[in-house]
Parts: C-alpha cells; structure tokens; sequence
C-alpha cells in the first residue's frame, strides 16, 4: 500500500492539491487589509468617497447600470468599520459591502445620476492612514459662464477667491487642532461677501463647502469665469512654533517657464483662449512668443497687486516679507489672470492660531485683501469696467504710510512702486534716515483708498 500511495502523491494529483493549498494560503494571507471606514466630500462638479484602510491595497473600479452603481472590489479586503450608518450626499444615495467568495470586497456605491469614477491609493500622512480615493466626477451638462449684466455698458470685476485645501486634504493643523482648511474657508467666505458688497466687483468663491477641488482645478475655475485676478488664502506653518506673520506669493519665473512648455505641448487640444488669442493655429515660434508675452505681463501684474495687498495686509497683521515673494505654486500658474497666493498667518503658531479661528479676525484678514485688491485696480484700471470709471471720476487721494521698525525709504519707494527721489521730494526730507512713527506721504495715490 505504501509504494502505491507515494506513486498517486508524487503524481498529477497531487501537484493540483498543492496548488489549491498554495491558492489558498494567498487568500487567507491577502484577506488581511481592514476597511476601516469611509468618509465623504460633496462639492459642485465631483463627489470625493474616501475608503480609510489598515494598509495599502489594491483594487478594481467600475460602473454598472440600471440603475446606476459605482463598484469597488479590494482585493483581499474585509469590512471592519463601526460606522452603523454609511454616509451618503451628493450623488451617492447608498454605500453597501459584502464579501466575496474569491475573498475580495466588494462596496457599491449606489448613485443617483451617471458619474465618471476615478480611483487612486493615497501614503499615510500625519492625520490618516492609508487611503483609497474614488472621485465621481458629475457628467458635462454643456455648462455656460455666467456673465455679470453691464452697468450702462461696463462689466463688474470677476474676483477669483480661492480657500486652500478642503475635503480630504486639512492641510497644516494647529497646536490646538484647528484645521487651515477650516479657517482659510471662513476669511474666503468673509471676502466674497466684502467683493459682493462693493461697487463694480463679483465674487467668485472656488470652494464654498468642505470638498477637495484639484489644483489645477481651481485655475481652470477661474480661466472659465474670465476672473480678473485669482487670490489663494492659505495659513502657513512652520517647525518652530515662534514662525509668525503673513506672506504673499506671485508666480516664478521658473514656474512660468514650465507651464508655458505644458501649454505649448497642449495647445492642439485646447479651445482655451490666452490673453484672447488663440494658440492652436499658430506655429511654434509664434505661439511660444505670445505665450511669453501674456505669462510676462500676468506675473507683472500679480507683483504689482502683492504690492497693495501687502501695503494693506501690514496695518492688521504682523507682515513676515514686506516684498512679494515667488514661487512656482500651480494655482498660481494662470497665463492671463493676475493671481496671488497669501499665507495669511503661521497656524503652527499658538498665538496666530487663535487669531485664524476668530471669525472678528478673519473679516479684518479679508478687509486688507480687499482693500489692497481694491486700490491695485482703482491704480491699474481695466477699461470697459464699472470700477474703471469710478476711479477716473474719483479725487486722487494722497496715500500715507506709517514708519515701523525695519522700515528703509527704498524698501517703501519698491512697495509702492515710486522712487526714492519722488519720495524725498514730496515729503522735504534732507536724507535717508526715518523715524518709527513718521507718516510719509505716498505720491500717485489712487481713489478708492
């Protein structure tokens, strides 16, 4: 029995078992990536699920029909969340889960209108675990720009208000928990409703909920509404918990050169317009040079509008940099909008901390952003507009500007964009030397400040 029992073993008999074995010591080794939860993000265009995991995994993704159904499959997953109720909004009506017999998991996400899904795995970060994304972008339903109605044939400034971060990605946290997501929505939605209020100018908020809009995205958001200038309100945060004040940022010119490489590689694809022209009928020479010439006068511009902001930013919070910085930031990439970035203050400072969650606070941030926008277009007016006629028919006013410490006579002549003679002369000063305290006056002041 013996000789005949090894001979049926070491034949194909036992090559099958040993790799049904083998097949399921996989499944039982692969069956060990926890589903800990999901959360959830509803914004305008896109609705974010986001499946928290013990570990990193992999996945399948597809739609199903009639009715209409997003489905993920975990590849050796298992459902170990405590939430009783999944949660649902935008276009998810219901989150299942079920286990299948090959050992996967399988989550439908059942949807009430057809939906493009998108899926990545995200590393772990300081606040979450590993992470599986699935955005469903909402169908294109032809949608138009609204434009602002003409006052007596003048249009409104379009301002582009752009809150950091939301939705799955906080952004930096504070000693105390607060959340730069949180707070840089709250001084963004104090800032539309100052824009909304003032004569010739529309708001334009990117995010106005707690949801994620990409990078590109928020630009793209702002190119469609033909916006005249885009700001980005973001809090900074550093190691050292002393780091405080806040920091306004234009384009590089570094990162202007590498998005005019990715426009020009696109733009056989693009309907988009650049500065009003199109680029997809030009040869290569030209459309780089007119590329260059837009890039140029926007990056241009956006110094010159830091400039106020900064001017303005000063008189309500502690100014980190009192010259625009640059940076090669994607939001700031726009070819033709005038954009800024302004870290508003250090949220890893407790002090400034505090500052960000006050809402009284928040609208004082918003006050200088406007203002400093304010005066940079009632300065640089863009013709056909409403705020172009109020500014030529306003008395100029004479800008001032209070010394503090630190304060150089060139470092004010480069903030407000005049020269060190033109401000020794208008203010009779026999040198260079200021005194903290001393009020100068600034020429080529504008109305509306």
């Amino acid at each position: 029995m013996l000789p005949s029992s090894r001979s049926h073993i070491a034949g194909p008999g036992w090559r099958i078992l040993a790799l049904l074995m083998a097949l399921a010591a996989n499944a039982v080794q692969a069956a060990d990536v926890d589903v800990q939860g999901v959360r959830l993000w509803a914004g305008p265009e896109n609705t974010r699920v986001v499946l928290d995991l013990d570990r990193a995994s992999t996945h399948r993704l597809f739609v199903l029909h009639g009715p209409e159904r997003v489905v993920i499959d975990v590849h050796g997953g298992r459902w170990s969340g405590q939430q009783a109720t999944p949660p649902t909004g935008g276009v998810v009506s219901g989150i299942r889960h079920g286990q299948r017999p090959n050992g996967d998991l399988r989550i439908v996400l059942d949807v009430n209108q057809l939906v493009h899904p998108n899926s990545f795995s995200v590393a772990p970060n300081d606040v979450y675990g590993h992470r599986l994304v699935v955005d469903l972008g909402l169908q294109a339903r032809g949608e138009t720009v609204v434009k602002a109605a003409p006052r007596q044939g003048e249009r409104d400034l379009v301002i582009a208000i752009d809150a950091g971060h939301g939705g799955e990605d906080p952004g930096a946290s504070g000693p105390g928990g607060t959340r730069e997501k949180d707070v840089v929505l709250g001084i963004a939605r104090a800032l539309a409703a100052l824009v909304e209020r003032e004569p010739g100018m529309r708001p334009l908020l990117i995010r106005d909920g707690d949801y994620f809009v990409t990078l590109r995205g928020r630009m793209e958001r702002a190119r469609k509404a033909r916006a005249d200038i885009f700001v980005s309100i973001h809090a900074d945060a550093f190691r050292d918990a002393r780091a405080r004040g806040a920091t306004v940022y234009a384009l590089s010119a570094s990162g202007a050169s590498s998005e005019a490489a990715r426009w020009l590689a696109e733009r056989e694809n693009a309907a988009d317009l650049i500065g009003g022209v199109e680029l997809n009928d030009k040869d290569d020479v030209l459309a780089s040079v007119l590329l260059d010439l837009s890039q140029s006068a926007t990056i241009s511009a956006s110094l010159q509008a830091g400039k106020h902001v900064i001017g303005e930013l000063d008189g309500v919070v502690h100014v980190r940099k009192r010259t625009v910085q640059q940076g090669g930031f994607i939001v700031l990439k726009s070819p033709d909008i005038p954009s800024l970035l302004v870290e508003t203050a250090y949220i890893s400072n407790p002090s400034e901390e505090r500052t960000l969650r006050d809402p009284a606070a928040q609208r004082r941030l918003a006050g200088a952003i406007l203002r400093g926008v304010r005066s940079y277009f009632y300065e640089q007016a863009i013709p056909g507009t409403l705020v172009a006629r109020l500014a030529a028919e306003a008395p100029a006013t004479p800008r001032t500007y209070t010394i503090s410490r630190g304060d150089t006579l060139s470092a004010i002549a480069s903030r407000f964009d005049v020269t060190v003679p033109r401000l020794r002369a208008v203010n009779d000063l026999a040198s260079d030397r200021l005194r903290i305290g001393q009020v100068l006056t600034i020429p080529g002041g504008s109305g509306g400040q």
